[in-house]
């Protein structure tokens, strides 16, 4: 299957230890992925490659139709057509705490991408009315709530107008209400047609909001198809390794809650 985005042979290394072993992955429009597996797997990293964030040392990676190669990461400069093509939320907000929530949003379509004050503030404000935070344009980040100052870092990911959205761990700090805000959020992101890869290790969000969960283990990819299908009944020893724990505390998963 060819998509939004298409990740095929993938390795990656740190300190001279394989983290990514030979990766292949494809997340279509109008899909929600969970990219899954317990702390250390590698799900960040995938993420990281993808947003050009990471160099990778084998395989390829199309994102939005702009390729990334092996080696080292290219100049920033040649990177803009990539910019354009995939948004990053990362798991801390990363939210710049001098600017406020519209200048937030603003800064890459003004500073990377060229658009005029007026367009950029526009096309801003229109975003963070969609996400329900317009309100809060004028906040900066420290009066903001969690669950504001992720949609406002939703808002900036998605000014550029990228195809590919990545997100990185995002329940991490909101409350089961506020998980399930998230979650209405993404499949609305979803049926506008853009490809999402979530990597999570919250079980109950991967099953109720996304389409198809990937699990990786140790570097690989060992499981991968529809989202209930893969929680409910798991195959690989790495998908019930993930199983078993909750949020990264050692609690067994009521199963049941998973039904």
């Amino acid at each position: 299957m060819s998509g939004a985005l298409s990740i095929h042979g993938l390795h990656a290394a740190r300190g001279g230890r394989p983290v990514l072993r030979g990766v292949e992955l494809d997340v279509a429009p109008g899909e929600v992925c969970a990219l899954m597996g317990v702390s250390g797997a590698g799900k960040s990293t995938v993420l990281r490659a993808v947003a050009a964030l990471e160099p990778f040392t084998a395989g390829s990676i199309v994102a939005g139709g702009f390729e990334l190669r092996p080696g080292p990461l290219p100049r920033e400069s040649r990177l803009r057509g990539l910019r354009s093509k995939v948004g990053m939320v990362f798991q801390a907000h990363s939210l710049f705490e001098h600017l406020t929530a519209l200048q937030n949003v603003t800064l890459a379509p003004v500073h990377a991408l060229g658009w005029t004050r007026p367009k950029a503030d526009e096309a801003a404000m229109e975003l963070l009315a969609a996400l329900g935070v317009a309100a809060r344009a004028g906040a900066y980040p420290r009066q903001l709530s969690g669950g504001e100052a992720q949609r406002v870092a939703i808002a900036r990911a998605l000014a550029p107008g990228p195809m590919v959205l990545l997100m990185d761990e995002p329940t991490s700090a909101l409350d089961p209400a506020r998980r399930g805000a998230l979650g209405e959020t993404l499949r609305a992101l979803a049926r506008q047609g853009r490809a999402l890869l979530v990597a999570t290790h919250d079980i109950d969000f991967a099953h109720d909001f996304a389409d198809r969960v990937a699990v990786l283990s140790e570097g690989a990819l060992v499981e991968a198809g529809p989202a209930r299908q893969v929680l409910e009944h798991p195959t690989h020893p790495g998908t019930r390794e993930l199983l078993r724990h909750t949020d990264g505390d050692d609690r067994a998963v009521d199963r049941g809650s998973l039904r």
